[in-house]
């Protein structure tokens, strides 16, 4: 009686111990995919971030962009530009002259950025992304008009509908005299209509004011300089074999600029926090594969007997090594399988439907943008491997090293 006691007890312990270990192996294989789910939906959030600040940029800024290598502005001529006009891929050319000035509506003022632009300005697709509510023209030359940021008119209590009141642009200008007493002479002024409000990004929102060229020639008295030009590539053409067309013709004097390359910065920041999050990720992934580490090792002190007899039948310690590889990889890869699958299938709904909300009003899109990108899945896939292997390696390494002697 007793023995069979024994032998009963002996089972249920080790039924209970096999449990266990199958419990954890799944939560394991749990934890492995939603780090994986995790790590798929964050990487096509900032991925659809980083493409929303490309879009708004590009509602604003030129596809190409030339200003001199050095100093502010430079000499141009209707021969140059026709120059340039002539090059294959170029389709508009828009002259811009860019200062700062003090701007005034109703005694409310503001230092903003003035950006005078040729009269084509509006045929480079400008203001597709965001909002523009008012006058799509510049007015004429007897009354200029003006397109502001939102910040701009808010901040001056801009009000379209009152064509009585004109926007004042003062800018200074060095004196004829040192000595001089007559404040006349320390600026130059002038007077738009305001026409439109545009509102992409908040950095030009709170800051730029559009206006026409000659308008913004005349006050700020730059005659034939300019201090860029602002260029859109015609369809068929690449924006790269143009922007390489452009600076051989140019030469070293000029750069010439896409519209990444206007904003290399920040988005060069943007991929910065990208980084560090897959990494934050990843390191995370890698707390929760621990599981794949204990579950291993319980696996190979509860097989100590059956690993023996391997042996003794002529079983390698490479081969019992491959066999608790093989083991954690299946647990890791069969997570990281759910895990992308599952990833995948919330960023196509978060695509198609915008289920989660930005839960902001004035944003520009109702929902967290996302973007799927393959090379994403192969990093991640990367990642859960190399994470698998060290998880996997030390129990794999204990098992192979059992004592046949003494287990049988």
């Amino acid at each position: 009686m007793n023995l069979s006691y024994f032998i009963a007890a002996r089972y249920f312990r080790s039924k209970k111990k096999r449990n266990f270990i199958t419990v954890l192996s799944t939560i394991s294989m749990v934890g492995v995919a939603v780090g994986t789910m995790a790590l798929v939906i964050v990487m096509s959030v900032f991925n659809g971030l980083e493409d929303l600040i490309r879009g708004l940029f590009a509602s604003f800024d030129a596809e190409l962009k030339v200003e001199a290598s050095l100093g502010k502005s430079f000499e141009v001529n209707e021969e140059w530009l026709g120059g340039i006009r002539a090059i294959e891929g170029v389709a508009v050319l828009t002259e811009v002259i860019e200062d700062n000035a003090l701007l005034d509506y109703k005694g409310n003022q503001l230092v903003g950025t003035i950006k005078g632009v040729s009269d084509n300005f509006l045929e480079q697709d400008r203001f597709t992304r965001g909002y523009f509510w008012g006058d799509t023209t510049l007015g004429t030359d007897l009354r200029p008009g003006a397109i502001l940021g939102r910040g701009v008119g808010f901040f001056l209590s801009v009000n379209l509908d009152d064509q009585n009141v004109p926007l004042k642009v003062f800018y200074p200008k060095a004196p004829r005299s040192a000595a001089t007493l007559d404040p006349s002479q320390l600026y130059a002024s002038a007077v738009l209509d305001p026409v439109a409000f545009f509102s992409v990004e908040r950095q030009f929102d709170d800051e730029y004011v559009i206006a026409p060229l000659n308008f913004t020639r005349d006050l700020l008295n730059y005659g034939n300089r300019r201090t860029s030009l602002e260029i859109k590539v015609s369809k068929g053409s690449t924006i790269a074999e143009v922007q390489k067309r452009l600076k051989a013709h140019l030469g070293s004097d000029f750069t010439v600029k896409n519209t990444d390359e206007q904003h290399a910065g920040l988005l060069r920041t943007v991929k910065l926090e990208k980084l560090f999050v897959f990494l934050t990720l990843t390191f995370i992934l890698a707390i929760a594969s621990f599981n794949i580490f204990f579950s291993l090792s319980m696996l190979a002190i509860e097989k100590k007997k059956d690993i023996a007899v391997l042996k003794a039948m002529g079983a390698p310690d490479r081969l019992i090594q491959k066999i608790f590889l093989k083991q954690g990889a299946l647990i890791a890869f069969t997570g990281a399988l759910i895990g992308l699958v599952m990833g995948y299938l919330i960023c196509l709904a978060q695509q198609s439907f915008g289920l989660v909300s930005l839960g902001i009003a004035s944003a520009v899109v109702d929902a967290y943008p996302v973007r799927i990108v393959l090379s994403d899945f192969v990093w991640i896939s990367l990642a859960v491997v190399t994470i698998t292997l060290l998880a996997s390696w030390r129990p794999a390494f204990i098992a192979s090293r059992v004592d046949t002697i003494k287990e049988l």
